[in-house]
């Protein structure tokens, strides 16, 4: 059993310390929001992850997980300490590194034996160099540390399955005693065959941004399909799926929506341009799969006003608010650019999600929120289906055009059936799919 110290308890720390518990070791996951600590001490948790709150009961009441504001007496009385802390996007499309540096300080000011500093955190190729620089500037003694990368690859949603049972585990580091240790810290992983993949700090680091990027690429890319295939009559999910039959291909992430969005995506991609353009070194590709995102977020907007002409004094059903389903995370989700469009237009918007109406709210609090779909649509002149929850894909066409104003609807996510949707007289439109003539 090892002691493990996690520093930052947003996404990622908590996911990741409270599945390294579940490993079998004491983990002590400190932050300095005192407030959060405190929910977390009682049991509630921050966010919403399936799974999360069982897998964190589960190990408090082993005793092998518990939560602090000490972040110095935690990283005192921890052998391997994860710094898990925001790296959000400057205004210059970098991503911002000073909360990791904040806490590589802390670390150096009490670092009291030889132990392991890994960075779970997305941060910029280099990073790794500069925490160390900072940590030995800052230890008052002789002490050794071994530096190593360690990059996430969570999904929100299915974020404790991927922890617990991932693809594959990077580790980054320089010696092979770090190495051995943070094998240990897997060592369940290990045992069952999960690809440990060994390397220097700075390719781990590479490979979180170069993986985050190819998958903004590929959705991009199946959105622009999705655009040619409503100019030619063909459906995109065909060409998908058969795309996807293809081994060098695979179907992940070949799903048309409104855009991608969400606390990784658009900032990895852009940090990504920044980073290699700071090198000389042009990344065409991604930059144009940025811009492709953001001009998918925008097509959505001209798809409804071509259903509902001007917007002006309409009132519009937005169902889904989070950039996903099965999270309340709401950052770049296509529904902020659906909503701000609609309220500068001069449009009434009636807004629900399971889980992201608080925090949508927190963006725009003058709209209606709802505590259940058919509150949102009801004497709607429209509804805009923006996130693929369960519970949209069960909507009755019959129930929902009784409740609307007008049986106009845009499915962003092509979820509903277009055979009941032309059977009950909705004029619609969704994502790379022809009119169901059968």
């Amino acid at each position: 059993m090892r002691h493990i110290a996690i520093i930052g308890t947003g996404y990622v720390g908590l996911v990741s310390g409270s599945g390294i518990s579940d490993f079998g070791h004491k983990v002590i996951c400190a932050d300095i929001a005192g407030e959060k600590i405190k929910m977390l001490q009682a049991g509630k948790m921050p966010i919403y992850e399936p799974g999360l709150d069982e897998l964190v009961d589960r190990n408090i009441k082993a005793e092998r997980l518990s939560f602090s504001t000490d972040v110095g007496k935690t990283i005192r009385d921890s052998e391997v300490i994860f710094i898990s802390v925001s790296t959000p996007q400057s205004e210059n499309g970098e991503a911002d590194i000073s909360a990791v540096k904040a806490v590589a300080k802390i670390i150096g000011k009490n670092l009291n034996e030889r132990k392991v500093i890994c960075t779970k955190s997305t941060v910029p190729i280099g990073t790794g160099k500069i925490v160390s620089e900072i940590i030995n500037e800052n230890k008052s003694t002789e002490t050794d540390f071994e530096y190593v990368s360690n990059p996430e690859f969570l999904r929100e949603g299915s974020a404790v399955k991927d922890f617990l049972w991932p693809d594959r585990v990077v580790i980054g580091a320089e010696s092979e005693w770090a190495f051995e240790i943070m094998k240990d810290v897997y060592r369940p992983l290990y045992i069952n065959e999960t690809p440990i993949v060994h390397t220097t700090v700075e390719t781990a680091e590479l490979i979180k941004y170069a993986s985050n990027a190819f998958l903004s690429l590929k959705i991009s890319y199946i959105n622009e399909i999705s655009a040619l295939c409503e100019k030619v009559g063909a459906d995109v999910h065909v060409v998908a799926k058969a795309m996807g039959s293809d081994g060098r291909i695979s179907p992940k992430f070949l799903h048309p929506g409104p855009g991608f969005g969400g606390s990784c995506f658009p900032k990895d991609t852009s940090a990504l341009v920044s980073m290699a353009q700071n090198k000389n070194v042009p990344m065409r590709t991604i930059q144009a799969a940025i811009e492709t995102n953001a001009h998918q977020k925008k097509r959505m907007v001209k798809k409804l006003q071509a259903l509902t002409g001007d917007f002006s004094g309409l009132t519009i059903g937005i169902l889904g608010l989070a950039f996903k389903s099965k999270t309340d995370d709401v950052r770049e989700s296509a529904s902020l650019e659906m909503v701000g469009s609609l309220l500068k237009a001069g449009a009434q918007v009636k807004a629900y999600d399971p889980e992201a109406n608080t925090s949508f709210a927190e963006f725009y609090p003058q709209i209606t929120y709802c505590k259940t779909w058919e509150e949102a649509v009801k004497d709607t002149d429209a509804v805009a289906v923006m996130t693929e929850w369960n519970e949209f894909r069960t909507m009755d066409a019959k129930t929902l055009k009784n409740l609307m104003k007008s049986p106009i609807i845009l499915d962003t996510r092509n979820i509903l059936s277009r055979k009941e949707l032309q059977k009950n007289g909705f004029s619609f439109d969704n994502v790379g799919r022809p009119m169901e003539t059968k």
